[in-house]
């Protein structure tokens, strides 16, 4: 029997194209799927392929060449956990399990460790660019052992997407670094959509353009510094029309996002690891009371909002403005997400290269960008760089940016309509620009009622001291 170089297990959307990705590129591919209906409708039809399946997972097993290297394409959570308890026993020291699915990053913390105690091998793998990017060339975000890593770069290399900077894979530390890579990943990705939505509430619902005209706009933004997957997509959404009633499609489609747990799991991160990430938080609850839908049809009818509900501003200047607000919104949600990043790394002491990730993501992945030439800059030539803001040219682009961002944000406002990411986002940057904030009076009364204590300002090193602040009010 002849021996298959890579195995793939999970046959759904991701782990076909994945799999097709992998033979396209040279390396024989034993697949197996929980139904073997699916793997033999697989197999039938790429028959002219190099591929192999059995019924049996021993089988498929045998069908692998040591060290073995599977590739685990299945639901993240306990159907991850099942799958390993499966396939351990069938393994060989040094054979090599890779989790592709959007595991949660402490538990592939914790799989790793298992599986390490067993003499196997195991990485998380971040997969980012969908059934498009899984099939012709997807961003990867490994994270393991080193070992582990080197034992499969080959083909990770070979099946990623490819950027004028290189393969979109790089080794990105220790067991749960890659997978937390990709949970990040997500939560820019929540960020960057959220505020192209909210500047489609604003050019539709304030200029009241029509989806053709936004279509251009976004396209037009497309060609330059804001350049993006996202931004592209978006304008060819706002072209698609609807067969049926000839209308745009985007006006049909029920104003009710959905989300699967990255957003929510890198809120918590955020909160442990005491990371400010505004903009992705405003994201993930805009998604929440998007799904109120019922309910908010019943308080449109009850709650009045403004008189004014278009603005009189010069549709140049707004549009403009809109724009603005893209790119320095944009930023601050990298900003954030590298951020958090950074932080985690130094907590879990995983070491990750903040450059790095900025250059696999240039290619294949959801948020790709040509930003990301200027933040992977920045990273290169300031590796210990706290905050992208910090960083001279994206400072001066949001700089130049804050004036238009400002007047879309505040327009939004002022006729009513939800802006939460922009305005978080603008937030974010004034606040971590401000050198005096207002929470001196926050501590203060936070030792007022609860003897919580405080510094000094003229005594900033000295020890905590606690102030009878109701004793002495002069009230």
């Amino acid at each position: 029997m002849n021996k298959y170089e890579i195995g793939v297990i999970g046959l759904g959307v991701m782990g076909l194209n994945l799999a097709l990705n992998i033979e396209d590129h040279g390396y024989p591919v034993a697949v197996w799927n929980r139904h073997y209906a699916k793997t033999g409708s697989f197999l039938a039809e790429h028959g002219d392929k190099r591929f192999a399946g059995t019924e049996a997972l021993e089988d498929f097993v045998r069908l692998l060449a040591p060290p073995r290297r599977i590739l685990v394409m299945v639901k993240a959570g306990k159907a991850v956990d099942q799958m390993i308890g499966q396939l351990a026993p069938l393994l060989e020291r040094g054979d090599i399990i890779i989790d592709g699915g959007n595991s949660y990053f402490k538990d592939t913390i914790r799989r790793e460790q298992q599986l390490h105690e067993q003499g196997l091998l195991y990485l998380g793998l971040g997969v980012s660019g969908g059934e498009e990017g899984a099939r012709r060339g997807p961003s990867l975000m490994p994270g393991g052992a080193p070992e582990a890593y080197e034992a499969v770069r080959n083909v990770l290399e070979a099946i990623a997407a490819r950027s004028d900077s290189g393969p979109c894979v790089t080794y990105l530390g220790p067991d749960g670094a890659g997978h937390f890579v990709k949970l990040i990943h997500n939560a820019i990705e929540y960020g960057i959509m959220q505020v192209l939505a909210e500047s489609y509430d604003i050019l539709r619902r304030s200029l009241h353009l029509d989806a053709s005209a936004m279509a251009a706009l976004y396209a037009g933004w497309d060609k330059g510094p804001m350049e993006s997957f996202l931004m592209d997509l978006t304008a060819k959404v706002l072209t698609v029309t609807d067969e049926e009633s000839g209308r745009p499609l985007i006006d049909l489609v029920l104003d009710s996002a959905g989300q699967k747990g990255t957003g929510r799991w890198s809120g918590q991160e955020a909160l442990d690891l005491g990371v400010p990430v505004p903009t992705i938080m405003a994201a993930l609850f805009a998604r929440n009371i998007s799904a109120m839908k019922e309910e908010r049809l019943r308080a449109a009818d009850i709650i009045a909002g403004p008189p004014k509900t278009t603005s009189d501003r010069d549709h140049t200047a707004l549009t403009d403005a809109v724009g603005n607000a893209l790119t320095a919104a944009t930023v601050c949600a990298y900003a954030e997400g590298l951020h958090l990043i950074g932080t985690a790394s130094r907590q879990y002491g995983w070491k990750i290269d903040l450059a790095e990730t900025a250059r696999i993501w240039k290619g294949g992945c959801i948020i790709r960008s040509g930003l990301l030439d200027l933040i992977m800059k920045a990273y290169s030539d300031q590796p210990e760089l706290t905050n992208l803001l910090l960083d001279d040219r994206c400072r001066r682009l949001v700089e130049n940016a804050q004036l238009g961002w400002r007047l879309a944000t505040s327009t939004a406002i002022d006729v009513g309509i939800p802006v939460p990411a922009m305005a978080a986002s603008l937030a974010y940057f004034d606040s971590y620009r401000t050198a005096d904030l207002p929470q001196n009076l926050t501590q203060a009364q936070r030792d007022g009622f609860g003897a919580h204590t405080y510094r000094r300002k003229d005594q900033p090193e000295s020890e905590p001291i606690h102030t009878d602040w109701l004793g002495l009010a002069k009230l």
